[in-house]
Formats: C-alpha cells, structure tokens, sequence
C-alpha cells in the first residue's frame, strides 16, 4: 500500500471517487494507486497539485544505495501559504493518530484550542493509550513574550492571551503521560509534532504565526529538516518550567 497517498487522502478529506473525478481516470484505478501501482506522469502531477503536497514525496524516486529516498525534499510533505489555511480535519486527524508523541511548542496557539474546544479531552485520551504528550507555551511574564508583542504591534497583550489559552490545558499537568511546560525564549518557530509528522509554522517579524506559512514534514531518517526542528524542540523544552496551573491568576481580558 501506497501509505503516504492513503494517509494524504485522509488529512485533505479526499474521497478516492473525487480524486478519480479530478484525474478523469475511474475510480478503480485510483484504489491501484492506494495499493502500491504507480501512476501515469500526468496523473501522479495532477494527485500531487490537488493534494498540495510534493509530488516526490507521494512517490519517492528509487532508492540508492544508501537506503535513503534521495534529494534533500524528501521530507516534505506539503506547503501551506499560512497556518489558517490548514484544514482543521488535517489538525484533528494527525492528533487522533498519534500513538507514540505529541508535542507543541508556541507563544499562546489560542486557535489549537478555540479551532478544537475538546482539545484537552482529546490529548488526555490520547495520553490515557500511552501517548506521551508536551504542551509548551511562552511564560506570560517572561520577557520572549512581551517583546514579541511589541514586535506584532499587540503590546504586553500576549501575555493576556497566553493565560486565556492556558485555562483550556488545567486538567493536563495532573494527568499522567502529559506534560506542560512554560519557556521564555524567542521562537522562529511553532511545532507541533504527531508522531513522525511536524507541522512547522514559520514566524515572520511583525506579523502573528496565524499569517505566516507552514509547512508538513514526515521523517524519513535523522539527517533530514524532521530531526532539526526537533531537537530544537528539546532544547526549548530542556530550559522551560513547569507550569502550576493554581499559581495562575485568571487573565482579565477572559478567555480570547
């Protein structure tokens, strides 16, 4: 089976008959394609564009001697021209699959609850089966925080929202397997990894991670871009503390 395909079907919300409808081809011939057959260069060029992801990484060139997919892209999943365009099915489906880690490193990531109000009921589920997980916010009292506030024009408000989007997360630290931890160092980036998949939303000076863009990156091997966002994952989470959800004062502006 043609793993990748299937699993790019299912984050999209792609129906094999609507992907036979696009590629003008019957939907038998998509369900070969699910199997393992390669398809025909048009037809793989018109999967890949309708799937928005690359086209080497559906189908990899063949390997070389070394055992490694080859070119340097061969993690690259798909690209999105910011994070809000990311579908929400692809968010829900990544954490409902999760069966070994889940990790997310951001400021606030108010949306991460607010697009999934059972958020924290689903990351505790996942917990409950054996997945570890670690959530890493900003400290709303560190100086990371209030100076990339001033940077997006929003003042110390970020700290205000940081707090909000904690109050969704309360049920966490006091459930075994999940971890909350708060840092205080510039980001360039927001992670969030499921497993062998990383969503990777660049920061852009000036401008919330909302508007910038992101891209999905499934791990081949160590020495790929998986790896280096990573550990700059643990080196984030290695300096942060924990945090204590009843030393919390509740934020004045509420719930943003």
């Amino acid at each position: 089976m043609n793993e990748r395909l299937h699993s790019a079907l299912a984050q999209r919300g792609v129906l094999p008959e609507s992907l036979a409808e696009v590629c003008e081809v019957d939907p038998k011939t998509v369900s070969r394609w699910i199997s393992g057959r390669l398809p025909h260069p048009r037809h793989r060029f018109r999967v890949a564009r309708h799937l928005r992801v690359e086209e080497t990484f559906l189908w990899p060139a063949p390997q070389g001697r070394s055992g490694r997919p080859n070119g340097p892209d061969a993690e690259l999943v798909g690209t999105y021209q910011n994070r809000a365009s990311v579908p929400r099915e692809t968010w829900l489906s990544l954490l409902r699959e999760a069966k070994e880690q889940i990790d997310v490193l951001v400021f606030s990531g108010t949306f991460f609850a607010q697009s999934n109000p059972h958020v924290a009921h689903m990351l505790t589920e996942r917990a409950s089966l054996g997945v570890r997980v670690r959530l890493c916010f900003g400290d709303p009292a560190g100086k990371a925080a209030v100076g990339r506030g001033r940077e997006e024009g929003i003042g110390d408000t970020l700290g205000a929202k940081i707090r909000a989007s904690l109050t969704y997360y309360r049920p966490l630290p006091s459930t075994p397997s999940c971890e909350v931890r708060l840092h205080d160092t510039t980001l360039y980036n927001s992670l969030f990894r499921y497993d062998n998949d990383l969503l990777v939303n660049s920061h852009v000076y000036g401008q919330p991670a909302s508007a910038n863009p992101l891209m999905h990156l499934k791990r081949v091997d160590s020495s790929g871009w998986f790896d280096n966002y990573a550990q700059s994952f643990e080196a984030v989470w290695a300096g942060a503390h924990a945090w204590k959800p009843d030393q919390e004062g509740t934020p004045a502006n509420g719930q943003d």
